[in-house]
């Protein structure tokens, strides 16, 4: 695997300059945080069509609401942390509860802020979002998985939170690869633990399916890129087979990929689950590798929670 050359918001801002040169409702609303997105590239070739309502996250929501309701199709940015937590009444009420369809990105997702530290690392914003009523989450691996879900996310008839890795990604798709929203994707088959994972932590799971390998583990790997709706068929057809569950995320263990996965194995299959994610922690300044190394979301610590679920598997034969 190979890191991608180009910044993920790159291919983003590509895809919504070719969309809105084909499609006029599409708009984009922006709470000064236009270089950070590589917005700016936007707003020189569409200038009406874009609103930067200064450092006014909840505004920024309820223009876009707004817009919807006069017929656009409205993105907004910012950071994971004000896509959220600091606008959650506005996209609960003005968007999700009105039955518009807003297209909200979040960028710099858990530990990837970064330098940015603990006030604008969100390490709940899924939780957040889960817990909306017809909201679909989606967290793109690179920039091939992006581009196969752009004109998907533009049908989709509601509300979608895209959590955006802005930097380079590690490469796992490529532009033949085949996506559907809400249907995971086995990247690996295995037989003895299944190892769901999302955003940053893919790549973390496939080295730590080389390294299982070698121990002669066979471990499946699977891309939930879409939170919700969760696709509960393939957590469950491979939960059978393989007996043993872990789930990796860039985000708290709590109520984002490993609380959806235990509650689908908890009602129907019932196997051992170890969660690999941030474990109720805020978080801090830190480089992306020093970060995952800290709260334990490296393709070792998934090489760990693997043994922790098979062990537990035999233990309960």
């Amino acid at each position: 695997m190979t890191r991608e050359t180009r910044w993920l918001r790159e291919t983003y801002v590509d895809l919504l300059l070719e969309y809105a040169k084909k499609d006029p409702r599409i708009v984009l609303v922006e709470a000064d945080l236009a270089k950070a997105a590589g917005t700016n590239r936007f707003q020189q070739e569409l200038p009406d069509r874009m609103v930067n309502v200064g450092i006014a996250e909840a505004s920024m929501i309820s223009t876009a609401a707004g817009m919807a309701a006069m017929g656009k199709l409205p993105f907004t940015h910012t950071f994971t942390a004000f896509s959220s937590r600091r606008v959650c009444d506005q996209v609960t009420l003005s968007v999700a509860y009105a039955g518009l369809k807003v297209v909200i990105v979040g960028s710099d997702p858990g530990v990837t802020a970064e330098l940015n530290g603990g006030t604008h690392m969100s390490m709940e914003d899924m939780a957040i979002m889960r817990n909306i009523p017809g909201m679909l989450i989606y967290e793109p691996v690179d920039s091939a998985q992006l581009r196969l879900a752009f004109p998907q996310i533009l049908a989709h008839g509601g509300p979608v939170y895209i959590r955006l890795l802005r930097r380079a990604a590690v490469q796992v798709y490529d532009e033949a690869s085949p996506f559907q929203l809400g249907k995971g994707v086995v990247l690996r088959e295995g037989r003895d633990v299944s190892v769901f994972a999302t955003g940053i932590m893919v790549a973390e799971a496939l080295e730590a399916a080389r390294l299982l390998e070698a121990e002669g583990i066979s471990a499946e790997i699977i891309n939930i890129h879409t939170l919700k709706p969760l696709d509960r068929n393939l957590v469950l057809h491979s939960a059978k087979k393989t007996g043993a569950v872990v789930t990796a995320e860039n985000h708290s263990v709590l109520n984002a990929l490993g609380s959806a996965v235990a509650e689908v194995l908890a009602e129907e299959c019932p196997v051992p689950l170890t969660r690999v994610g941030v474990q109720d922690h805020f978080g801090e300044v830190g480089s992306t590798e020093f970060l995952q190394r800290k709260y334990g979301l490296t393709a070792q610590d998934i090489v760990q929670a693997v043994h922790s679920s098979t062990q537990k598997r035999e233990a309960w034969k």
